[in-house]
């Protein structure tokens, strides 16, 4: 009986992760039947062409599986582009060299005071609101379907676009390098499964940016005021005193 060595050990722990990661992707794309039917493939595949030596099933299941894997790459292009870009987020190394003058910090924490503010006084009047500050790749793309704008972050001009009766009010609107560059835009809905049924098309518009990005969206419930962040594909409930500090944090690694 061969013995098991550590690159044994490795070659497993390596599978074991990339299946697993796999089946969180198709998880989230509500797919966990697909995926344990082509666990199921993968292993008959397995004892056909690597235990029982089956030339013919074997050459046809290789068929299968090449033509299967570009299907694959077609139908979840949005899921694997996700998840890749989850994977080189974590592995950026320059982001943690990046250093602001106390001038920039100033403008970083007027704007989050000011973005915090708006987000408070829309809660209190049940105001409807998503505000998205752009990460480390460009928004463009997103800005261009909105209202083209450049203005300061000022907390008045935050709440008159979201204000019921104008017309901007019903899309995102975008922050760029301390700049509203656009409102009324339309953003990407998530396909997540789990997602909460009590959220509404605007939680799922900024989770759905934020399984694409590195941007930081806040939502303002216009059913129950509540303020929410999505970023780094999750979404989570936070106090205007929590807001606070992740936009804080968020600017300052921008």
């Amino acid at each position: 009986m061969p013995s098991i060595g550590i690159k044994d050990i490795i070659d497993i722990l390596l599978v074991a992760s990339l299946m697993f990661g796999f089946f969180r992707l198709l998880r989230r794309s509500g797919g966990t039947n697909l995926f344990w039917g082509i666990l199921l493939l993968v292993v008959v595949w397995f004892l056909v062409d690597g235990v029982f030596r089956l030339e013919m099933t074997g050459t046809l299941l290789n068929s299968i599986f090449s033509v299967g894997m570009l299907g694959l790459i077609v139908i979840f292009q949005e899921e694997l582009r996700s998840f890749i870009y989850r994977l080189g987020a974590r592995l950026n190394l320059t982001s943690g060299f990046k250093r602001f003058i106390s001038k920039e910090q100033k403008h970083q924490d007027e704007s989050a005071e000011q973005i915090v503010r708006a987000c408070n006084n829309m809660q209190k009047s049940c105001t409807g609101a998503l505000i998205v500050i752009e990460g480390n790749e460009s928004l463009r793309e997103y800005a261009d379907t909105g209202e083209s704008l450049d203005a300061r972050v000022s907390t008045r001009l935050i709440e008159n676009i979201f204000f019921k009766n104008t017309p901007l009010h019903d899309g995102a609107l975008i922050i760029s390098k301390g700049r509203i560059v656009a409102a009324g835009c339309i953003l990407p809905v998530s396909k997540d499964v789990t997602i909460p049924q009590h959220y509404g098309l605007r939680h799922r518009a900024a989770l759905g940016l934020a399984e694409r990005t590195s941007a930081l969206c806040i939502i303002v419930s216009e059913e129950t005021g509540r303020i929410s962040v999505a970023s780094a594909s999750t979404i989570r409930e936070v106090s205007p005193q929590a807001l606070t500090s992740i936009l804080s944090d968020f600017l300052s690694k921008q």
